[in-house]
């Protein structure tokens, strides 16, 4: 299932308060998704990794006093757990996201199973309008995934994440990503999310988007290579590096908003996917009628792209004259 629809999807069973796991590659952007999903609903979000929690993390026995009239074994509550009339109840409703639930073993696994189920921990309630969402990967993918146990399994809904192209460069647009990275996705999309269990190091959105975007431009050139190698493995790492260079060597993209009209457009598709996600990531409301004039002096895909990354960065942008005229005229490609 595909990111967006995936969001939608759990957008739906977390109004059922249906518990969800969301398995899939490692990288892929699981978490992320949650993260986001919560957000978007404006609920409170509470994230544990699950795989380095011990059961005592999940509540300590309280031994009554020797003295008390009540000789009743109590547990002290964790403070993250959104208990029923404590702070995270009040009415807003959250997420609770156990992160890699596929790594953790049989005792934590039965601890989670009974949350699931019961909505609750040790008999404390969880608050109203909460939903345990949980991710992992899968045992194919060879990352320390460990046998679910059957029951936990039969408690939720479980949903297979696909990374997707439009759906992974749209984020990427939206928050902030490169350029850089981003047209070279759009260039050799297979390198976007190729994991491979026998090799050290793949390339996956995680990857792109925490190992390489950050490091263009700070780290000396001479270590680039070696940096990118170390976040999306060799292949892709000397690839990058190679389209970095065709970037670094293309017309200015200030120069072509300026003078759309005159400005040199690159005949080879490797340097004309780097000026798209150039100009597109330089669009304002001011200057997005030339961003669409130079897009449109090369094939429509380019125009579509380029706009979708303006758009997707800047959503006010679609509401200009600009923007109004371009859809009416690329209608056609658009349906």
């Amino acid at each position: 299932m595909r990111a967006k629809l995936l969001h939608d999807t759990m957008a739906a069973l977390i109004g059922l308060n249906r518990t969800v796991c969301i398995e899939g590659a490692p990288g892929g952007g699981k978490t992320t998704i949650v993260r986001d999903l919560a957000k978007s609903l404006n609920l409170h979000y509470i994230e544990k990794h699950l795989p380095t929690m011990l059961v005592e993390d999940f509540g300590i026995p309280l031994l009554p006093s020797p003295d008390a009239a009540d000789q009743v074994l109590s547990y002290i509550t964790p403070d993250w757990f959104p208990a029923k009339g404590g702070v995270y109840d009040d009415g807003r409703g959250g997420v609770l996201c156990f992160d890699d639930r596929n790594q953790a073993d049989a005792s934590i696994q039965k601890v989670l199973a009974n949350i699931c189920q019961a909505k609750n921990l040790h008999g404390v309630e969880m608050a109203p309008n909460w939903t345990v969402v949980s991710t992992g990967n899968r045992q194919s993918d060879r990352a320390g995934a460990n046998k679910v146990l059957s029951h936990l399994r039969n408690r939720e809904t479980v949903l297979q994440l696909e990374t997707h192209l439009d759906d992974s460069t749209n984020w990427m647009a939206a928050n902030g990503v490169a350029p850089e990275v981003i047209a070279f996705i759009r260039f050799r999309p297979d390198l976007l999310h190729k994991f491979e269990p026998t090799q050290d190091i793949n390339p996956t959105p995680r990857s792109w988007v925490e190992g390489v975007s950050p490091v263009i431009g700070i780290v000396p050139h001479d270590a680039e290579y070696e940096c990118y190698m170390g976040a999306v493995g060799e292949g892709a790492g000397a690839e990058f590096k190679g389209f970095l260079q065709i970037c670094r060597e293309m017309v200015d993209p200030d120069v072509a908003i300026a003078k759309p009209d005159t400005t040199e457009v690159p005949d080879k598709p490797s340097v004309q996917f780097a000026i798209t996600a150039a100009v597109a990531y330089r669009a304002t409301q001011e200057n997005f009628g030339n961003v669409i004039r130079y897009l449109n002096r090369m094939a429509p895909e380019f125009g579509v792209l380029g706009v979708s990354i303006a758009v997707k960065r800047d959503p006010e942008l679609q509401f200009t004259q600009a923007f109004t005229d371009w859809g009416i005229k690329n209608i056609n490609i658009l349906l």
